[in-house]
């Protein structure tokens, strides 16, 4: 926050050596890495137009009016509203004002329609407004994220992809409790774990039963241990029927435009996250309706799973971006021991390193989004490649994020750790993407399973790593290993994710060196390939740490 005309001529001392707020910021355009990459992924002539969308998307979602917003949503929490004066249920969740405001900008921009409304290219646009909205906040982006998520599981039945899926790619955000077909745009969400089984949805005890002369109505009875978002228009739901595990639609109302039985049961008391509400719900005679085929369930949400995933890539790769920007615009302005902090040797070495990790990060993230766009396409190759590569990006990427938040706070020092400097609640909130869609674990065993069915995604992996494997001696031995997962994979699951962080290394050296300056990717080739030190700073590589530190500077509006 910038304050007016501030004193800084005390009466003990005179405020100097401190960097200026950073202002409005051009967090598209004024991003080296984030333009480079995102230009590298769009289809040749962006016929949709995505780059001037984002132009202007990100001025606005960099001012800092807009940050501002976010440090409010999250210092005023969401409130559970169970029953209203008179007993009566209402089981409503009451938002700041400024959740809201954020929930029009991030929706009316397009962050969960544009995929889908402009498709040329529209997973990338996509990935990099949720990007981009995370520098106001990364609350506003789960219910968004689903939203934009659902899409291709909506599909899935006739009667969700005509009533549904309008509402949902409106880009346009209606607060109001009513039912869906009475506002001018849709949230939706998704309900799937419990208690005892949580990754292990198969555990789940939540039931469906049908209702008389239909054959995909029901009535569900059961709990859900989380519910993101639950003031969502409707979820898709995990619940139990004669057929097996099925997907079912639950809105918030009825069709006769009643309260659904849908009761929330508390609001979760998280770490981070704190200006969207997640939930423990109960289903108590709810209406629902299913989606997709009966007894396949998982095979239904798991698309949406899968596009959410992308998502916490995403997310994660602007949460390791914005750390090395805040960390770079602090040194730059700040001075000790006679010299400005980014002219440091030894802080020179931490902000080129944060800097390395955020290109890498954001590189892997829209190869990801542009697989998704050509598997739109219907690019079979490309889909192969998706399917693999999405989980890879997701363990690693999102892994990586709470260590780079740490080290940007850190290269702040003090000032760093007290909340206004936007440092503590990058940090609360960089665990979230490991955990959210399947922790570390299961996500490494997904690749497992991936390889093991799929001969495709594995020989579309490989081609992709061949870049890499020409570039160095060592990238060429971990690709020969990663070629032969029998071999790699001779231990089985322990050695799950041994494999998948070497993929992921692999992958961020083959895609930067396509995409990247040179200098970038012999930094990242030198640094994490042939170096062995663990710690942000600590490598002996010759790396060209001017380029590395000016990309990791955004500019102003």
């Amino acid at each position: 926050m910038t304050n007016f005309r501030p004193r800084a001529d005390l009466a003990t001392h005179e405020v100097a050596n401190q960097a200026d707020p950073m202002g409005d910021l051009d967090a598209f355009a004024g991003d080296s890495i984030l333009k480079t990459h995102v230009e590298r992924a769009l289809p040749g002539g962006d016929p949709d137009g995505q780059a001037a969308h984002l132009t202007a998307f990100g001025r606005e979602t960099g001012a800092q009016a807009l940050r501002e917003l976010g440090r409010v949503a999250n210092e005023n929490p969401p409130a559970l509203k169970a029953f209203d004066r008179y007993g009566q249920r209402i089981d409503e969740v009451e938002f700041h004002p400024a959740y809201h405001a954020l929930m029009e900008t991030g929706l009316s921009g397009g962050v969960s329609a544009r995929a889908w409304t402009h498709p040329a290219g529209g997973h990338v646009a996509h990935s990099a407004l949720m990007m981009l909205m995370g520098w106001s906040d990364d609350g506003v982006c789960c219910p968004m994220s689903m939203t934009y998520a659902v899409v291709p599981a909506l599909k899935r039945a006739r009667w969700s992809a005509e009533e549904w899926a309008p509402r949902v790619t409106s880009a346009a955000y209606d607060p109001r409790t009513l039912p869906a077909p009475d506002k001018i745009g849709a949230t939706m969400g998704m309900a799937m774990t419990e208690k005892q089984g949580g990754s292990d949805v198969r555990a789940n005890t939540t039931r469906a039963e049908p209702l008389d002369g239909s054959d995909d109505e029901v009535s569900l009875t059961g709990h859900k241990w989380f519910c993101s978002a639950p003031m969502c228009d409707a979820f898709l739901t995990l619940a139990y029927e004669e057929a097996g595990l099925s997907c079912f639609l639950v809105p918030r109302w009825t069709p006769d435009g009643q309260r659904n039985a849908m009761e929330i049961q508390r609001l979760k008391d998280k770490l981070g996250d704190r200006s969207n509400a997640s939930s423990e719900i109960e289903y108590r005679g709810a209406w629902a309706r299913r989606v997709g085929e009966p007894g396949r369930g998982v095979r239904t949400i798991i698309e949406m799973v899968h596009h959410t995933r992308l998502d916490c890539i995403a997310g994660s790769a602007a949460q390791i971006r914005r750390g090395a920007a805040f960390a770079v615009h602090h040194a730059q302005g700040r001075a000790a021991f006679q010299k400005k902090l980014v002219d440091q040797p030894l802080m020179r070495a931490v902000l080129s390193d944060l800097s390395l990790e955020a290109e890498a990060a954001t590189a892997l993230a829209f190869l990801v989004a542009e697989s998704f766009d050509k598997t739109l396409a219907r690019d079979d190759e490309a889909a192969a490649l998706s399917r693999i590569i999405t989980p890879i990006a997701k363990y690693w990427i999102c892994k990586r994020a709470p260590g780079a938040a740490y080290e940007a706070m850190e290269a702040l020092g003090g000032a760093g750790y007290v909340e206004e400097s936007g440092l503590p609640r990058l940090f609360r909130q960089s665990p979230l993407n490991a955990i959210w869609e399947g922790s570390g674990n299961v996500i490494a065993l997904d690749v497992l399973r991936a390889l093991n069915r799929e001969d495709a995604a594995a020989e579309a992996l490989k081609t992709a790593l061949r870049p890499a494997a020409e570039a160095h001696p060592k990238l060429a031995e971990w690709a020969a290993w990663l070629a032969d997962p029998s071999d790699s994979l001779a231990q089985g699951e322990a050695s799950a994710r041994a494999w998948v962080e070497r993929a992921a290394l692999c992958l961020q050296a083959a895609v930067l060196i396509e995409r990247a300056p040179q200098d970038v990717a012999d930094a990242f080739i030198e640094a994490r390939i042939a170096d062995s030190f663990l710690a942000y700073g600590a490598g002996t590589a010759n790396v060209k740490q001017d380029v590395l530190i000016e990309r990791a500077a955004v500019t102003t509006a």
